[in-house]
């Protein structure tokens, strides 16, 4: 079988070689009866329109590259300035919740002053009233001695 199957193969590329030798004989044929034929000058400027078309053609392919370049570029800043608004917004509220903790010290701080003026003034009040009750301990007690020594007699 292996010998059907190689002589298969060498039939078909034989023929495709056939077939390939007859396309170029048409071709030739073809470029013959077609093919136009210019002096130098011709020629040089002909080839000097292709280089151009070659190179304009590399020029537009960098222009789509350049353009998608900027275009990543305009989107990379929009995305950066929309970080950079959130960032402020977030350190304006970090502002304003410093400022509101602040003011609530400065209230607590406040009340408290009040209450230690409360305590001190009740503390005052405690010590007269304390000083009160030894002057009238004392008054008692001298006036209850004299008692003492007067019932003695």
């Amino acid at each position: 079988m292996d010998e059907k199957g190689g002589s298969e193969r060498w039939n078909g590329a034989i023929t495709n070689l056939t077939e390939m030798a007859s396309n170029l004989e048409s071709l030739q044929k073809l470029l013959l009866k077609k093919a136009v034929f210019v002096d130098e000058e011709s020629f040089a400027k002909a080839s000097l329109t292709a280089d151009q078309a070659r190179t304009i053609k590399v020029l537009e392919q960098r222009v789509e590259t350049l353009e998608r370049e900027l275009d990543a570029a305009i989107t990379a800043a929009a995305r950066a300035r929309s970080e950079k608004r959130q960032a402020e917004a977030a350190q304006r509220a970090s502002e304003l919740h410093a400022q509101e903790v602040t003011k609530e010290l400065e209230n607590t701080t406040k009340v408290f002053e009040l209450h230690m003026e409360e305590l001190r003034a009740k503390q005052e009040e405690i010590a007269k009233r304390d000083d009160d009750i030894k002057l009238l301990e004392a008054i008692i007690q001298t006036l209850g001695g004299k008692e003492s020594i007067s019932t003695s007699m």
